[in-house]
């Protein structure tokens, strides 16, 4: 080879090799950013009503697909700024949730509350740090309790999502009653049911538009979880629900908004749900079989309705036929 030829050689490997350099950052860097373009909650709010927004989740269960956005969330605007309503599930939920309220209003934010004490509603609470964030006594006393270990379930469910995540312990107490907030009047009410047997879950009144906030204690189309459920209080605050006649309800999981409907099918899943498990203890059926029972055809199209019923049935039935054991024990003729 002539040395011209060498030399032609030799700036061509210098050229390919100087664009290899510059290129081999980004081929690291590349997996890096699509992982983190993965962790975008995509938050469009959407007006219901005037002033009212809410950010709509999926129905489904916890999932790294979905990272954790399984819940209804919103936020109410007001001279004085945005009251915000169950922040989400995690640090970043929040943030980005708090990005999309200022794209809508430049009022800053006045307040976050926080329905009740289950963590897909609380922590997002972090990205708004610098603003009061209410929960009534009950949640502020179970997530001071149990907010680590909550907490911990979600990491294990929800992985990279829960990055820089930690416990919320909600500052301010949330009041029952009529309140005036900038130029909205807004009404707290604290039911018991889906969250424990009193007060444990605030529901929040748009008193201008009629849209109540529920929390949890409404599911559309969507089978309620009851892991710390009482289902007798639960029903009644239903039924307080109903005598109310909202405009609009806001539920705490499924399509959203919805109507009176989805507060009837919540109330009849629960009352199916305690009528199932008591015949079935009272029949001596085993936790085993119980779990293998069939579901009311009335709500077989719901979203994870077998799935929580077997969650139900896990930490109810034992309470059934623990009751069935001592009524017949009570019952049983002296020796």
């Amino acid at each position: 080879m002539s040395s011209q030829a060498r030399h032609e050689c030799g700036r061509a490997w210098t050229a390919c090799w100087g664009a290899a350099l510059l290129i081999l950052p980004w081929l690291f860097l590349a997996p890096l950013r699509a992982g983190e373009m993965t962790l975008d909650y995509q938050l469009e709010p959407r007006q219901i009503a005037p002033g009212v927004w809410i950010f709509e989740g999926s129905d489904g269960d916890f999932d790294r697909s979905n990272g954790g956005n399984i819940l209804n969330t919103g936020f109410i605007e007001t001279d004085a700024g945005a009251v915000v309503i169950d922040p989400g599930p995690t640090q970043l939920y929040g943030a980005q949730m708090r990005a999309a309220i200022e794209r809508v209003t430049d009022n800053g934010i006045a307040r976050v509350y926080i329905t009740h004490r289950h963590p897909d509603h609380v922590v997002g609470a972090q990205a708004f740090s610098d603003s009061p964030v209410y929960a009534l006594p009950h949640t502020r006393n179970a997530l001071e309790i149990d907010g680590e270990a909550l907490l911990d379930g979600l990491f294990r469910l929800l992985g990279d999502w829960m990055r820089d995540s930690q416990a919320v312990h909600p500052d301010h107490e949330a009041v029952p009653g009529p309140e005036r907030i900038g130029d909205r009047a807004l009404r707290f009410i604290a039911w018991g049911g889906h969250s424990g047997q009193v007060a444990s879950d605030l529901a929040i009144l748009d008193e201008q538009t009629g849209v109540l906030f529920a929390g949890d204690l409404v599911f559309n189309g969507r089978a309620p979880t009851t892991p710390h459920a009482d289902l007798d209080a639960w029903r009644k605050a239903l039924d307080a629900i109903l005598a109310m006649r909202p405009q609009m309800i806001v539920p705490g999981h499924g399509s959203a908004p919805t109507t009176m409907q989805a507060v009837e099918e919540t109330r009849e899943w629960l009352q199916w749900l305690e009528t199932h498990l008591r015949d079935a203890a009272q029949r001596g059926v085993s936790i085993g079989e119980a779990l293998t029972l069939p579901i009311d055809e009335r709500f077989s199209d719901w979203s994870l309705a077998r799935h929580e019923y077997v969650r139900s049935v896990n930490h109810l039935y034992p309470e059934y036929r623990d009751a069935v054991l001592h009524w017949n024990t009570e019952r049983a003729p002296a020796p």
